[in-house]
């Protein structure tokens, strides 16, 4: 496997750190399945994907957005070491992107406490509230939530308590020596 890369590390910059993870979501008669890329500095989702399967094509949708709208060479991916994310097509597509591939250790939540954070918010703050049914239910507010709300509307108490979007078109006015670091 992957060394974890996020050991004592400090971020100072967007498109420094990924982290991706996936989440289930409950719906009537079972389950959808959500994979989602973070930029570690800003909070952002720059990436996700949504699918009745949990197998290496939804963590790639969620990677390929994540590439189609970020130019992050250099940029560490941090994840656990899920067989998705560990896949050869999977491993392929970070290295073609110029991403510098990171794992948790195993069995180890806390080295992704990130996501976990974030999947915590996604279902207090919108999962649970709408009790979705089925999968055409996550498909119509799902996006919604993490690009309309998440994105451009949650406050963050991390990031100065503003949200992603506005974090980061703030910092990029800054000096980088004048930026706020992240401390793992």
């Amino acid at each position: 496997m992957y060394p974890n890369l996020l050991k004592k590390r400090q971020v100072r910059a967007v498109n420094q750190v990924w982290v991706a993870d996936i989440t289930y979501i409950r719906i009537r008669a079972s389950f959808v399945y959500l994979a989602a890329i973070l930029d570690l500095y800003s909070r952002k989702v720059v990436g996700w994907a949504i699918s009745k399967r949990i197998d290496s094509e939804l963590c790639l949708t969620a990677l390929q957005m994540a590439v189609k709208r970020r130019s992050a060479r250099g940029c560490i991916h941090h994840s656990d070491r899920g067989v998705q994310y560990a896949s050869a097509v999977y491993v392929a597509l970070l290295r073609r992107n110029g991403l510098e591939i990171s794992m948790s250790r195993k069995g180890n939540p806390y080295d992704n406490a990130f996501m976990e954070s974030f999947y915590k918010t996604l279902k207090y703050e919108e999962v649970h509230l709408w009790n979705y049914e089925t999968f055409e239910d996550v498909i119509e507010r799902l996006p919604f939530f993490l690009e309309a709300v998440y994105n451009r509307k949650r406050l963050h108490s991390s990031i100065g308590y503003l949200p992603p979007t506005e974090f980061e078109a703030s910092v990029l006015k800054l000096k980088p020596a004048d930026r706020p670091v992240l401390y793992l």
